[in-house]
């Protein structure tokens, strides 16, 4: 009898040691129904971990005339402070309830696999999971490859329900439009067609826009169209590229590349809001953030990214949503771009990169 007491006894231990770990892991199975995935063209990890850099805020370095109110608006005493100043949504709602990659203080790089370090070559990584020399230039060629979100239009539920909205017009190549199907406004009117007057304000207001940088509109159109479709059409999975923060960059405008991230970081917040007050959206969507390559590391090269520069293939990479430990900064972790296609199924409970053998695993988010 104390044999068997004894095994009893030594079985329930165990019985509670699992279950107690259970409690610990991650569900797994708490997957989203929905994606929203948002890229900030030319967003360096520099000013997203550390905010605002003193040393670029001259006319020679950053076409900055007024220093101070830059300081006033952005400063802070520490890189804490100066970027939860810059990204407040950011820090306060993705980081804190999701996981965040490529912070070098942190010992963790996320990098670019592509070797060219600039847009169409760093949007095909990022969206087909794999670099690919054949897109070796941002010419309107349509992409070749089949991207993570052409992949999941195939998918049961998903068919119909995927749709991109850019600031620029090699959008629809980069997700081959004509062969994948997927609605991808990245110029011209930002709602179309229209049905509401409200569609049809937004259309004027934006035709009055100037075309400052021909190819590239403002994102305000941008995230405004991707809002409109969200509340109307709900796509299961939504793509948004913004672009002004490299615009401002190429421009060496110091002030009006952080106005934009800032900018950027409150239209990420609309758009998450928007979700959370739409009961198919509402604890039901998950959100994927990050940017396209890199850019210099000093005063004089900041502004430019590609071969030339070889620091600009780091990059960075956020993720929240159901089932995501609230693992904040990752450390020691080292990511690549080419794992964000996978990321973005994994957190639908899709397995891309089964579906595509040349694409990257997912991030250890688990």
């Amino acid at each position: 009898m104390r044999l068997v007491n004894r095994l009893l006894y030594t079985f329930l231990l165990g019985m509670a040691a699992s279950l107690a770990m259970g409690a610990q892991q991650p569900d797994r199975a708490a997957r989203a129904t929905n994606i929203l995935f948002v890229t900030l063209d030319g967003m360096r990890w520099q000013e997203l971990f550390g905010g605002l850099s003193s040393e670029y805020l001259t006319k020679e370095a950053g076409g900055v005339a007024e220093r101070l109110a830059l300081e006033k608006r952005f400063g802070g005493a520490t890189p804490v402070e100066r970027r939860e100043r810059l990204m407040p949504f950011f820090w306060s709602v993705i980081a804190k309830n999701g996981q965040v990659f490529g912070d070098g203080a942190a010992g963790s790089a996320a990098r670019v696999t592509n070797g060219l370090r600039f847009s169409y070559p760093g949007y095909n990584e990022m969206l087909s999971g794999f670099p690919d020399p054949r897109i070796d230039s941002n010419d309107k060629k349509p992409n070749p490859n089949v991207t993570v979100l052409e992949w999941l239009g195939t998918r049961p539920g998903f068919a119909g329900r995927v749709a991109a909205f850019g600031s620029w017009d090699v959008l629809p190549f980069i997700l081959n439009e004509g062969r994948s199907a997927i609605p991808s406004n990245g110029h011209g009117p930002p709602v179309a067609p229209t049905t509401t007057d409200r569609e049809r304000l937004l259309n004027d207001f934006s035709s009055e826009l100037p075309p400052l940088w021909g190819e590239v509109r403002f994102d305000a159109p941008t995230i405004f169209g991707a809002l409109e479709y969200l509340r109307s059409r709900k796509p299961r999975a939504l793509y948004v590229l913004l672009g002004e923060t490299d615009e401002w960059a190429h421009q060496r405008r110091y002030d009006l590349y952080l106005d934009a991230a800032w900018r950027n970081d409150r239209m990420i917040r609309r758009l998450w809001e928007a979700a959370q007050s739409i009961p198919e959206y509402a604890n039901r969507t998950a959100l994927v953030v990050t940017t396209d390559h890199g850019r210099g590391d000093t005063p004089q090269d900041w502004t430019s990214h590609g071969r030339e520069v070889p620091v600009s293939d780091r990059i960075w990479i956020a993720v929240m949503g159901p089932g995501v430990p609230a693992l904040g900064i990752r450390s020691g972790v080292v990511s690549t771009q080419s794992q964000v296609a996978a990321t973005i199924a994994a957190l639908l409970g899709e397995d891309y990169a089964g579906a595509e053998r040349r694409a990257a695993a997912e991030l250890s988010l688990w």
